[in-house]
């Protein structure tokens, strides 16, 4: 007999609601954090310039500039490189919208190119077909953590003159050739925020192997202002400050600063535990007739940030939807990451011919897969019955509605 589910009359797995992501906060942490409160001295100071030498030391970067969010970092970016009006710049669907939306701050054009259905990821033969005179940089994600194709990805832009600018939020401490991601392309952009793996409450930081990039984003991250008297276009004391670029207030706070210490000293130990649980979900689920699992990138190593399964609906006698309430039913939380960006009302309501598709699909790939995803909880401060749980309960749901 097949286990009735919760939303059938069976009992629940869980008594207590089993969240989607937890961040992972020692004593250590809040010790760091109340030391420097305690230190009088709040704004962007020494911490910040401690935590930016530890992740770009951590991922084998020679600079790495902290900013307020993984968001900012993706915009200054994009602003030291020089990205700007009307130019050109290809990007994933399959991600938050704050990945496209930095284009649009820059007054660029946003170009969609689908994703490999086996990986989830940007597929680079689509990639090169979007390509034109106008475009100036790609900004491939790392979805869930799952590492890019940045062999082909880096062939492209050197065939075509193109910035890279790896939107790795998901992804800080994965590797892909057997490198750290951070140092492979022009400049990479990790989010230290909620959810993260590694977390200073909101936060980001840029990397990158250019002093120009560097000096840039450290402006543009300081409303603009310049204060070091051999950069002043005249000095005249200690007291001048020169605003010489439109720049914007993303600084992190020596308090962010100080968790993020903490945490990224902790980011072998959070990538083993995800990588575990991602593992056991994977035997226990692994030939499911109702689910296909991501493929890994074979020369990467991935993070885990999502746990992720495309449910096959052919073989299911219930939506995602029913699967998404039947597993809240049995005190599962799971989520569903993402809708295409493309998507979101303020996309199609801008007008662009790229975006604004009324008939057909844009990226029919990404559209098909977004209908099927479901996301598990995954996080380091599950127990082991936790994982236990989850997995007794997708099993169940799937059992009970599989034709």
């Amino acid at each position: 007999m097949i286990d009735k589910p919760a939303v059938a009359g069976g009992k629940p797995v869980r008594e207590n609601s089993l969240p989607l992501a937890e961040a992972s906060v020692h004593e250590n942490d809040i010790l760091a954090v109340t030391g420097v409160l305690r230190g009088g001295k709040l704004g962007c100071g020494e911490t910040v310039q401690k935590f930016e030498r530890a992740v770009a030391k951590y991922v084998g970067a020679r600079y790495a500039v902290a900013v307020s969010s993984g968001a900012a970092g993706l915009h200054i970016a994009l602003m030291s490189a020089a990205v700007g009006h009307q130019e050109e710049v290809i990007t994933s669907p399959l991600t938050h919208p704050a990945t496209a939306n930095c284009i649009l701050y820059q007054g660029g054009i946003h170009t969609f190119a689908d994703i490999d259905s086996a990986t989830f990821n940007i597929d680079p033969g689509v990639v090169a077909t979007k390509i034109s005179s106008r475009t100036a940089a790609l900004i491939p994600v790392h979805f869930a953590g799952n590492p890019c194709n940045m062999e082909a990805l880096h062939r492209l832009a050197r065939e075509h003159n193109l910035i890279v600018i790896e939107d790795a939020a998901h992804a800080l401490g994965g590797e892909y050739g057997g490198q750290k991601i951070g140092a492979l392309s022009d400049l990479t952009v990790f989010s230290f925020s909620d959810p993260q793996h590694c977390y200073t409450g909101e936060g980001g930081v840029v990397t990158t192997d250019s002093e120009e990039f560097y000096q840039w984003m450290l402006i543009f991250r300081e409303n603009g202002m310049v204060r070091d008297p051999q950069k002043l276009a005249r000095p005249e004391g200690p007291w001048r400050v020169e605003m010489q670029d439109r720049g914007y207030n993303y600084r992190m706070t020596e308090m962010q600063a100080a968790l993020g210490i903490g945490q990224l000293a902790r980011a072998e130990e959070f990538i083993a535990r995800r990588t575990a649980i991602a593992e056991k979900y994977n035997r226990a689920l692994a030939g499911h007739p109702a689910v296909v699992l991501p493929e890994q990138n074979p020369r990467g190593r991935s993070t885990w940030h999502y746990y992720l399964l495309a449910l096959r609906l052919e073989n299911l006698k219930a939506s995602r939807s029913d699967i998404f309430y039947a597993l809240r039913a049995e005190n599962i939380e799971v989520g569903v990451h993402y809708l295409p960006v493309f998507l979101h009302p303020y996309y199609l309501w801008i007008g662009h011919p790229d975006v604004c598709t009324l008939e057909g699909s844009l990226c029919l790939q990404a559209e098909e897969l977004y209908n099927r995803l479901l996301t598990l909880p995954l996080y380091p401060a599950m127990t082991d019955r936790d994982v236990d749980d989850v997995i007794t309960a997708v099993i169940r749901v799937l059992d009970y509605y599989t034709l």
